[in-house]
């Protein structure tokens, strides 16, 4: 059994935009109708190019999978779940675009916090955000944890976490996503989502915040936003429900990397083709 995982913020390269266009030339012109520009060149100044960048490009690169249908399960990191939810059929390529681009531009109009990625467990990491005011944004894999929280709190806590042995730094977002401070973000988003249909997916989407497969995904995406990502959670899941084989679809093999963290012995793949690389 075969998993398929969509990345999300931060897996951007410089070479999308090309292979979006030799695969995908119909997405890459959609996409540029939907942003109101080309977000490619502009993937790394914010989120909302970053985020319609990284979903079409996961998107283009599926049409190369060999029958993506027949995995046991699809997830998607944050941003990856709504990639998920389309390329599982729960969503229309022209909603799921729209989402994308309505959440990025939501996202990055968010500006009163900001995140720091501590190298710790799960549990000194969440002590560590109730003693300085932040909260749990993502929970990775084992020793790498996020958190989130006001602007003002980040510095004071990296100089705490970096005093207690661990190591700790800001990450270059400019709102404490995944944290309370996105709930006016939510509520807007979560309107957008009451005018979409979805339908069911034709593969099970594991949901970030529930760690298990979406089963309200209008209510669960819009939750999404100030809700922590429960990755290491999805991919002890995923094993669990018998699922050995871990393939990347998307810029960047990050998802596969903290699988690997997570995990005695998974095996990752090359979706395109079928070659074991660990």
């Amino acid at each position: 059994m075969f998993a398929l995982l969509f990345p999300g913020q931060g897996s951007q390269t410089d070479d999308d935009r090309a292979e979006v266009e030799a695969l995908a030339p119909d997405l890459l012109e959609a996409c540029i109708a939907a942003v109101g520009e080309d977000p490619f060149p502009r993937a790394a100044e914010n989120t909302r190019f970053a985020q319609p960048a990284i979903f079409c490009t996961s998107l283009a690169r599926l049409r190369r999978v060999d029958a993506p249908g027949d995995a046991a399960a699809f997830g998607g990191h944050s941003l990856g779940e709504l990639t998920a939810l389309t390329a599982a059929g729960a969503l229309s390529l022209e909603d799921g675009l729209r989402l994308v681009v309505e959440r990025g531009r939501l996202m990055g109009e968010a500006t009163a916090g900001g995140m720091v990625v501590v190298r710790c467990d799960p549990d000194r990491a969440a002590e560590l955000a109730a003693d300085h005011g932040l909260v749990v944004a993502n929970d990775n894999a084992p020793g790498q944890v996020v958190l989130s929280g006001a602007a003002e709190l980040v510095d004071p806590t990296i100089a705490v976490a970096k005093a207690r042995g661990l190591k700790a730094r800001r990450l270059p977002v400019t709102g404490a996503f995944h944290s309370p401070l996105m709930a006016e973000a939510a509520a807007a988003f979560a309107a957008t989502l009451a005018e979409v249909d979805f339908a069911a997916p034709a593969v099970p989407v594991y949901c970030c915040a529930t760690a298990a497969p979406f089963t309200d995904p209008q209510r669960q995406l819009a939750e999404a936003l100030t809700a922590p990502v429960r990755w290491r959670e999805i991919a002890l899941a995923m094993e669990a429900a018998g699922v050995e084989r871990y393939g990347e679809v998307g810029p960047g093999t990050v998802l596969t990397g903290l699988v690997n963290q997570t995990l005695a012995a998974p095996q990752i793949f090359d979706p395109v083709g079928s070659d074991v690389l660990a």
